[in-house]
């Protein structure tokens, strides 16, 4: 039997060109086993039901390494895995040394385990740096007086006389968070740093 897996990072991703590659492998679709998960392991559902059917002699297609995950050690364990445990063979579509159907003697099986270390480490590090360069990135942000998060929460111009008529009961907490258009948690929060400064800001 052949099959195919593909995986994206998330459900804003397109799986076309994987799915297209595959099916060029003459891959049926219903063996075709597909994550819309990110690839930092391998506890994800299509997979796990992709390993539990491999049958020695079976063969799996994967467009690129990093499709198959991007953990160094964990592509390494899941490979071994595959072509040990299960007895099937992988093939890995844009990189033809990463075919186990062609290297079953030593010194390609040398060779594709080299590959495939050398791969599996640069996938890694490239989404160490990834994440490097965000936060490094967020950080400069930061310094340049960026915000992140939800905006800041403005009070009506006559938040103190909301305030005041709701402590005395001329309103409601419900009419009071109704006229001021906030959430109780924000209604309160707003009233303490009044309290505290004994002026209302705005921060934009």
């Amino acid at each position: 039997m052949i099959y195919g897996y593909i995986r994206v990072s998330s459900t804003d991703q397109n799986e076309d060109r994987q799915r297209i590659a595959i099916a060029a492998k003459d891959v049926p679709p219903k063996n075709v086993y597909m994550d819309k998960q990110s690839g930092k392991d391998f506890d994800r559902p299509q997979y796990k039901k992709l390993v539990r059917k491999l049958k020695p002699g079976d063969t799996v297609y994967v467009l690129s390494i990093d499709r198959l995950g991007r953990n160094y050690k964990d592509v390494q364990e899941q490979w071994r895995i595959i072509t040990k445990e299960k007895g099937a063979d992988v093939c890995v579509i844009d990189m033809p040394l990463l075919d186990t159907r062609t290297a079953k003697d030593l010194m390609g099986t040398f060779i594709a385990d080299l590959v495939l270390q050398i791969l599996s480490f640069v996938a890694e590090n490239e989404r160490a740096n990834i994440k490097k360069r965000q936060e490094q990135g967020i950080a400069a942000a930061k310094a340049r007086g960026v915000r992140f998060g939800r905006p800041e929460k403005c009070v009506p111009e006559n938040f103190v006389e909301i305030v005041k008529k709701w402590e005395q009961h001329d309103l409601t907490t419900r009419d009071a968070l109704r006229l001021c258009d906030m959430s109780r948690a924000t209604f309160y929060r707003k009233i303490r740093e009044n309290e505290a400064t004994k002026t209302i800001r705005c921060k934009k």
